[in-house]
């Protein structure tokens, strides 16, 4: 006997609308989160939409960055993100959990189950590279536009991320050439990280067929907002800096308590009624 997997409700097509939306009228900011509370708490910041990041998603389950988890792991952890807020929910998804078009395919449809409105799916076979070839990337992206669409959320934004500049393994003419296959293939947004120039990111504006997503602040004195959108970036992520942080006021109070034995509340620190207030249940 076979089964199906049920239709997505109305309101996640909806959703998965409104992320694309979001992109296509404006400039899309996205300060990453990584568990149901940060996503929460996000939400409350006045956020439009909420993009997980793999590294925070990874720390909070106990492991290491760079593609260490299994399917599972990740897909229960974006659907604890997704009922945490009622906005547009777009996951971080790695390399989809797998080599083969039908790896990404069945973490897709994993993932729209679990309420997902968009997901990223890189092009790195491992951390450093090597990428796969543009062919076999544009394959594994047209299984997820298929099995997204078999999956009955044909709106599902896929936002293909690529490596070239991050592991410093090609250059602006590589990013076209990758960005051309991968909108053929049914991409909605390309992702660059590590092109952090803002001339550079205006010239692949100006020629990419896919609306340019990029990462805001990745480094000192690294391009803010306004820069970015001024170069024509139309989607700005943060990656695992928010994560960072609070995993750094995390580690200072508790070496304060252990140290001096004080525990200083930071200015406008979150009250516990506050943050109370974020969850449903």
């Amino acid at each position: 006997m076979t089964t199906s997997t049920p239709l997505p409700p109305a309101a996640l097509r909806a959703k998965a609308a409104r992320l694309r939306a979001l992109v296509a009228d404006g400039v899309l900011v996205l300060p990453n989160a990584w568990d149901a509370g940060s996503a929460a708490v996000i939400a409350s910041a006045g956020a439009a939409a909420i993009a997980t990041t793999s590294g925070g998603v990874s720390w909070s389950l106990g492991r290491g960055d760079g593609q260490r988890l299994d399917r599972t792991s990740a897909v229960e952890a974006a659907r604890r993100v997704a009922e945490a807020v009622d906005l547009p929910v777009t996951v971080d998804a790695e390399g989809g959990y797998g080599p083969a078009p039908a790896d990404v395919a069945d973490t897709v449809r994993a993932l729209v189950g679990a309420g997902a409105a968009g997901v990223n799916l890189e092009d790195s076979t491992m951390v450093g590279g090597p990428l796969f070839a543009v062919d076999e990337q544009a394959a594994r992206l047209r299984a997820a536009r298929t099995a997204a669409e078999a999956a009955g959320l044909p709106e599902l934004l896929v936002n293909a991320r690529t490596d070239v500049f991050l592991f410093g393994l090609g250059g602006l003419d590589d990013v076209l050439a990758r960005a051309e296959a991968y909108a053929a293939a049914g991409a909605d947004g390309l992702f660059v990280p590590g092109l952090l120039d803002l001339d550079a990111l205006a010239a692949l504006c100006a020629r990419s067929p896919l609306p340019v997503n990029a990462m805001a602040m990745a480094v000192a004195g690294g391009p803010a907002v306004a820069e970015l959108a001024a170069a024509g970036v139309r989607r700005i992520s943060v990656g695992t800096a928010v994560a960072q942080l609070a995993y750094t006021a995390a580690r200072r109070a508790a070496a304060e308590l252990l140290g001096p034995g004080t525990l200083t509340a930071p200015a406008g620190a979150l009250g516990f009624g506050d943050v109370d207030a974020l969850f449903r249940g």
